[in-house]
């Protein structure tokens, strides 16, 4: 069923294969297109993808942006760019919509009033402004937002800011809210007039339409809060107007979150429920909408929409069916798809009519094409890398990346194929080392990798011990895959040494061997070499069970540690020198682990520095008075980082070969930087 075409209203897709509205960022100010935006969606048209949905597209100047450089379709001067990328999607088969957006009380504030006046200073200063703005906004933002020195973002009541959005919030006058409907339906005209397919009401993921639908966000008295009938207003005005003013061949979809979510965050009977969610899909139906895509949660409950890594795929598919079942027009749902195999099933068992990829878009440009003809896919691992680079890119002009994907951003770029079968050594065999491999064979490099172990991966395969963190291991099997169907030859149980490298006269070594464990020297009475670190107890080198164990070092390793070590039977204590925990990590990671931890019994312990170490107990000092304190504990493991392993890149260059560090033998950091270091460095080898 996957490759069997499907209508959506008059539109007819060439595939069930739909590619699903995510920010990347890459558009301008005044919300035009870009080439690099239009090389990204239009790669993924050229891997066979049967609808392509833009991602979050503004409607209104003032109060509606989402993102700096998020496109839009607020103003005629936005049509020019979207009808070329319509052009250019169309032109490999591919089906067009448009996600009209507006994001309400998730707005962050600085937005609000501030674009129309970005967008005219952008185009003054040809361009000057906006790097100006660049160097300036890190610096100013979070101060401002923490300091609520912002202008409000609009709900449909005053309430309190979302989760993660933070800000202040006022509620629309009535005014507002008809114009915000007029908003919606000329962006509408304007897609439509792009030459586009069909346009994506954004009722999802607690931006403003599903704040009019919610409870939470929407407490108003007037005709648009109280009953289902009027909360559903403001989108009911909204699909009429879009009706009248293109015709009811022009195709509309709802992105709908048919459950809030509350109840998983502990707080039932808050919001809406999937009982209602329902009612609001059928609503919709009747309102004459040609397609429902269900989705689910919103800003406060993120990882019910957006999920990490540990979350099960399809463990929400029972809302997309629960939809399927009381509506007769096609129902798109992305729960959590990770396969082909896992795609054709839920189309088959009646789950849905269109699965709907995000990340694995992002990860694998190709995934159609690559599912019908049975090759190997680059999957998403739900790594969140996407979002956490989006987020912090968007404040120095950056873009959206992808830890598996390196070449997301880089569509435009041709891989240069300048190898001519020169001979290339790569030294290690985790994501630094494949990535680096794979790139280079089809650049026409002849390579072969080395690894000192008999299991491939390196460093992944720590990342993916811990409880649900298997989807990591899929990027060894995934990037080994694409290593061997490029001819990279690879030979485990090889150490790397001098002598070796030599025996092949290599053009260029790439030295990928990663890093270890840092370990401090504390006081105490311990042996040096007797000290547990992370990588002893994830690789299964030191067994602990039902124990007392300190972990020192409350990063995502230490508290992954700790998870590891709860379902060993151990009891956990994490020790934190900073005052937060896991200072600098994506939230999202931290909000999916902590419930659990806590629920192990894991205590946590913050601003406490590790000083001493005992057979039986140890001390720390308080970072911010003057106090020791003991914890009697049996084993204490260290998880305080690692520091990268340079010893043989150095003895290479000191023979003099052309020598490349790469991922952590460059700088120690996470997959992405992995990946990224080592793209680079392979594409740019002369």
């Amino acid at each position: 069923m996957l490759f069997t075409p499907m209508k959506i209203g008059s539109c007819e897709i060439k595939n069930r294969v739909v590619m699903a509205p995510m920010l990347m960022g890459m558009g301008q100010f005044n919300g035009n297109t870009t080439e690099k935006m239009m090389d990204y969606y239009e790669e993924r048209a050229k891997g066979g993808t049967g609808l392509i949905i833009l991602e979050i597209t503004r409607v209104n100047d003032r109060t509606g942006a989402g993102a700096f450089a998020q496109p839009a379709a607020s103003s005629d001067g936005n049509v020019p760019g979207l009808a070329e990328l319509a052009q250019r999607l169309h032109r490999h088969g591919a089906k067009f919509f448009v996600q009209l957006h507006h994001p309400g009380r998730q707005n962050v504030g600085l937005l609000v009033g501030t674009v129309p006046l970005s967008a005219k200073a952008e185009d003054l200063t040809k361009g000057i402004y906006g790097k100006l703005l660049y160097k300036v906004t890190p610096v100013v933002a979070h101060p401002m937002l923490e300091n609520n020195i912002v202008p409000s973002a609009v709900a449909p009541s005053k309430c309190d800011p979302a989760y993660f959005s933070g800000g202040r919030i006022r509620a629309l006058r009535k005014s507002e809210i008809k114009q915000l409907e007029n908003d919606f339906i000329n962006a509408a005209v304007r897609v439509k007039r792009a030459g586009c397919d069909g346009v994506e009401l954004h009722a999802s993921h607690g931006y403003l339409i599903q704040q009019f639908f919610s409870p939470v966000t929407n407490q108003r008295t007037d005709e648009y809060g109280g009953s289902l009938e009027n909360r559903m207003r403001f989108i009911t005005n909204i699909i009429n107007g879009i009706r009248r003013e293109c015709g009811k061949n022009f195709p509309i979809i709802v992105r709908l979150t048919v459950d809030e979510c509350y109840s998983y965050i502990g707080q039932p009977g808050k919001g809406y429920n999937l009982e209602e969610g329902v009612k609001i899909a059928k609503a919709l139906e009747a309102l004459g909408v040609d397609a429902i895509d269900v989705s689910s949660a919103g800003y406060d409950t993120f990882n019910y929409w957006l999920e990490p890594v540990t979350f099960e795929p399809g463990w929400r598919k029972y809302m997309a069916k629960a939809v399927k079942d009381a509506v007769s027009i096609p129902v798109i749902a992305a729960n959590l798809i990770r396969s082909p195999e896992q795609a054709e099933q839920q189309l088959q068992e009646g789950t849905q009519d269109f699965v709907s990829l995000g990340r694995p878009h992002i990860a694998d440009p190709y995934w159609a094409k690559k599912a019908e003809n049975g090759e190997t896919i680059r999957r998403c691992i739900c790594c969140l890398n996407c979002i956490e680079s989006m987020q912090n890119n968007a404040y120095v002009g950056g873009h959206g990346e992808c830890a598996v994907n390196p070449f997301v951003g880089n569509e435009g770029r041709e891989i240069v194929k300048t190898g001519r079968g020169r001979k290339v050594v790569v030294c290690g065999a985790g994501a630094a080392g494949l990535t680096a491999a794979y790139v280079l064979a089809l650049r026409g490099f002849d390579v072969t990798v080395l690894e000192k172990s008999e299991k491939l991966g390196g460093q992944l395969n720590l990342a993916s011990a811990p409880p649900h963190k298997d989807k990591i291991g899929w990027l060894i099997d995934d990037l080994t895959a694409l290593c061997k169907e490029n001819g990279v030859e690879i030979l485990t149980s090889t150490p790397a040494t001098k002598e070796k490298v030599a025996s092949y006269n290599p053009y260029a070594v790439f030295c990928a061997m990663g890093s270890k464990p840092f370990v401090p020297v504390f006081g105490g009475e311990y042996r040096y070499e007797d000290i547990i670190t992370f990588e002893d107890v994830l690789t299964g080198r030191v067994k602990l069970e039902n124990k007392k164990v300190a972990v020192i070092g409350s990063g995502m390793t230490g508290l992954e540690t700790a998870e590891y070590l709860n379902e060993c039977g151990c009891k956990t204590l994490v020790i934190e020198m900073a005052d937060s925990i896991a200072p600098g990590t994506w939230m999202q990671h931290t909000d999916d682990i902590l419930p659990k931890l806590y629920s192990k019994g894991t205590k946590i312990k913050t601003g406490e520095k590790l000083t001493e170490i005992y057979s039986d107990k140890i001390i720390t000092r308080s970072t911010k008075i003057n106090c020791e304190n003991v914890y009697n504990v049996d084993n204490v493991v260290l998880a305080l980082g690692s520091k990268s392993d340079t010893s043989l890149s150095e003895e290479l260059k000191n023979a003099g070969f052309k020598t490349v560090d790469i991922g952590d033998n460059a700088k120690v950091g996470r997959i992405a930087n992995a990946t990224k270091t080592a793209y680079k460095a392979a594409t740019e080898l002369i």
